[in-house]
């Protein structure tokens, strides 16, 4: 799924922040009218305990608390200001979320659905030659906010960036961009050494269409097959085929350089901060604020069972049970994520306030 969809301009758009205000009366506003939005039943809201969270006791609350901490100075209003000042004086992390959460389990009905991303690290050049001639560009100054611009197809075929110095820098294989698009921040390695870092700029209006599901379709996988190892296999296998395949998603993505990141730290999520690997989480913003704790119970074959923080967006990650969790830099961390397709449940920890406004008669 392509990430950051909401994720702040160069030009530092709020909107991620302002999705923050007011989470407890938007949600309660939803079910006062029977949906979470047009056609939309209202998901379900549980009041749970700490006791009820499978492996609370054993996890490592301090890493947990250590991201909240890295984006909670950003959170715009109490009780989040509170809490985070609070954070900050706290000499038991486990006993700080105890104390000032409660975990709420917001649309469990249906199971949770987890995949995840990660940050690649690629082989690219500030300049095309016979080796690097796929470029990658920044944000268009006449790219529309309120509609859709060109598809990837016309900006692939068409042309219609050329000649006009957009082009950040040029990697040596389409299907890399295809996929740094698709997880929206990557470290590239220069030929004299140097290391760019990019992440998402913006993107051309048009909604994210998965090629995996489109090989499914076409009855060349099962859906249990499809991984982003197998999709690249299968493109650089059948180029002409595999290059129309990739013009099958119309979403384009751009990007903007990240010359003030330091190289320790993970890329920028949608709340303008690094994100940290096992511990940030991409989430569907209508249901869980940015910033929020999250604990999560992940199966599949490699189980989670940990604290959380959501601070990152994604085109695809829609619902309240929906999560992309963020597995770290370079080809270990993605060939972790890329097999990631797991069911579970995950439960916002929600300043105590907020919880109980979510309630019946709260």
């Amino acid at each position: 799924m392509e990430k950051r969809s909401a994720a702040p301009s160069p030009t530092g758009d709020a909107a991620p922040t302002r999705a923050l205000r007011g989470f407890g009366a938007a949600i309660c506003l939803a079910m006062a009218l029977g949906g979470a939005g047009p056609g939309t039943a209202a998901p379900s809201v549980e009041m749970l305990s700490f006791a009820d969270l499978k492996g609370w006791d054993t996890d490592d609350h301090a890493q947990a608390l250590a991201a909240f901490r890295e984006t909670c100075p950003d959170l715009p209003d109490p009780p989040w200001t509170a809490l985070c000042a609070l954070s900050e004086r706290q000499s038991s992390a486990r006993s700080f979320f105890e104390l000032f959460f409660r975990p709420v389990l917001i649309g469990g009905d249906n199971p949770a659905l987890f995949t995840g991303y990660f940050e690649p690290v690629l082989k690219a050049a500030r300049a095309p030659d016979a080796r690097f001639r796929y470029p990658i560009y920044r944000l268009p100054p006449d790219l529309p906010a309120d509609r859709p611009w060109f598809s990837r197809r016309e900006i692939t075929e068409g042309g219609v960036l050329d000649g006009r110095g957009l082009e950040i820098a040029w990697l040596e294989d389409p299907v890399d961009v295809f996929f740094l698009q698709v997880q929206g921040s990557g470290r590239l390695t220069l030929p004299d050494g140097a290391l760019l870092r990019v992440g998402y700029g913006g993107k051309n209006g048009h909604d994210y269409r998965s090629i995996g599901k489109e090989l499914v379709r076409r009855g060349v996988y099962e859906a249990h097959q499809v991984s982003a190892r197998v999709i690249r296999a299968w493109v650089r296998r059948h180029p002409e085929a595999g290059a129309d395949l990739l013009l099958h998603n119309p979403s384009f993505v751009f990007f903007r350089e990240l010359d003030a990141l330091p190289p320790g730290k993970g890329p920028l999520g949608a709340m303008n901060r690094p994100v940290t690997p096992m511990r940030s989480l991409a989430v569907d913003p209508a249901y869980v604020p940015l910033g929020a704790p999250v604990w999560i119970e992940k199966g599949g074959r490699y189980p989670l069972h940990r604290l959380m923080v959501a601070q990152d967006t994604g085109s695809a990650i829609k619902g309240a049970q929906r999560a992309d969790i963020f597995y770290g830099t370079g080809a270990g961390a993605g060939r972790l994520a890329g097999e990631v397709r797991d069911p579970g449940r995950m439960v916002v920890l929600l300043p105590i306030d907020l919880a109980l406004a979510l309630l019946p008669g709260g």
